[in-house]
């Protein structure tokens, strides 16, 4: 399920791929890292009967500079789970404010591992230069684990005192629809992703989002994100733009409900038993 598979079996293999960024966006990951999920990412694709990807740009990309074979490729997008991902209630949507402690005050939310490859630095950026003249500017809210992103501190630290940051870390599962639904729009600049399901999560919450098109991210977000391009100047653009016009959001809150229904768990499941049950009878 994770790029690896067992090096002495006679049994056919299935292997999971998640993305291709080790390869298209090295000097987004740690080195070791990179040389072990590189160097087995094409052991996997010589070896294994089939390689699942979360998404047809992962596999374009896998063809692209890994030398994988197309036709041993099998496209599967992942889901939402619709029990945790979900339109808030206002109740909901005012627990999460409270738990931020921002209970009359707006924000713009990430939710994500704070790491290179999600772009948190030129997100904070872009929300500097879109409010730092305003009277009364959102916050921005940076939730999910630290990573190891080496700019971020210095980021945060040079954020003007009339703006707020705020790093909860984790949020309880509880929290999350609340927490995305209630936003003013959910931001996820990444440099580019093997699917993106922050951006399909959010989506399911009601929540605008901005995010870019590199990658699978315009594959995933459809017509329902606003796009952006990963530079702090773009990423403001985006911001003001999407802040300052409520028929917009409310356009994209509609349309990304909309675009989360085509992602099921239950037909994620039902299509990688199907490529198993394949490779279990020789089908290649």
């Amino acid at each position: 399920p994770h790029y690896t598979q067992p090096v002495l079996t006679k049994k056919p293999v299935v292997v999971t791929l998640h993305d291709a960024t080790f390869f298209t966006h090295p000097q987004l990951h740690q080195s070791a890292k990179r040389i072990f999920f590189g160097n087995w990412t094409k052991h996997s694709l010589g070896h294994a009967a089939r390689c699942i990807v979360p998404s047809q740009a992962t596999a374009d990309e896998l063809v692209r500079v890994a030398g994988a074979q197309r036709d041993r490729l099998s496209v599967i997008h992942l889901g939402v789970n619709v029990q945790t991902f979900r339109e808030p209630t206002d109740a909901q949507a005012a627990a999460a404010r409270e738990l931020l402690g921002l209970p009359d005050r707006p924000y713009i939310a990430f939710l994500g591992t704070l790491e290179p490859r999600k772009n948190v630095p030129g997100l904070i950026g872009g929300y500097v230069k879109a409010f730092v003249h305003d009277a009364a500017p959102p916050a921005l809210v940076l939730a999910g684990g630290s990573g190891w992103d080496t700019e971020l501190d210095a980021a945060i630290a040079a954020v003007p005192a009339n703006l707020q940051v705020i790093r909860p870390g984790f949020l309880p599962a509880h929290a999350l629809s609340g927490y995305l639904g209630g936003a003013l729009a959910v931001a996820y600049p990444s440099f580019g992703e093997g699917f993106g399901l922050p951006v399909v999560e959010a989506m399911a919450c009601g929540a605008p989002v901005i995010t870019t098109p590199l990658l699978s991210l315009s594959e995933v977000g459809g017509d329902a994100a606003y796009y952006c391009d990963p530079d702090s100047g773009s990423i403001a653009a985006a911001l003001t733009r999407v802040a300052s016009d409520e028929h917009l959001r409310a356009d994209l809150r509609a349309r990304g409900l909309t675009r989360a229904q085509q992602f099921s768990w239950a037909t994620a499941a039902r299509l990688h038993s199907e490529v198993y049950e394949d490779v279990a009878r020789g089908v290649r």
